[in-house]
């Protein structure tokens, strides 16, 4: 009873939300652990100390996402902004 209560059809987008913003953060997390070069989860690679590769650092920094928006303008709606603010 309690929980037909809860699932109505005005909860959807926040279900949505959230789980968009939860699977985001599992990306993210599972991108850390896999590539990034500070974290060592093997006992092996703990052992190995600090380790000056900076090869490996750059190509975990420079991921695809960040090469994709390089050069490009930050805004979120580009027509719309150009419309209002663009002289004719």
């Amino acid at each position: 009873m309690a929980f037909s209560k809860w699932i109505r059809p005005e909860v959807y987008p926040l279900f949505v939300a959230v789980g968009t913003v939860v699977g985001i953060c599992g990306m993210q997390l599972v991108r850390n652990i896999s590539t990034n070069p500070d974290v060592r989860v093997n006992k092996q690679k703990r052992a190995a100390g600090v380790l000056e590769n900076f090869d490996e650092g750059e190509r975990y920094a420079e991921h695809p996402v960040r090469k994709f928006v390089r050069g490009r303008r930050p805004e979120i709606m580009p027509s719309l902004n150009k419309f209002f603010a663009d002289p004719k």
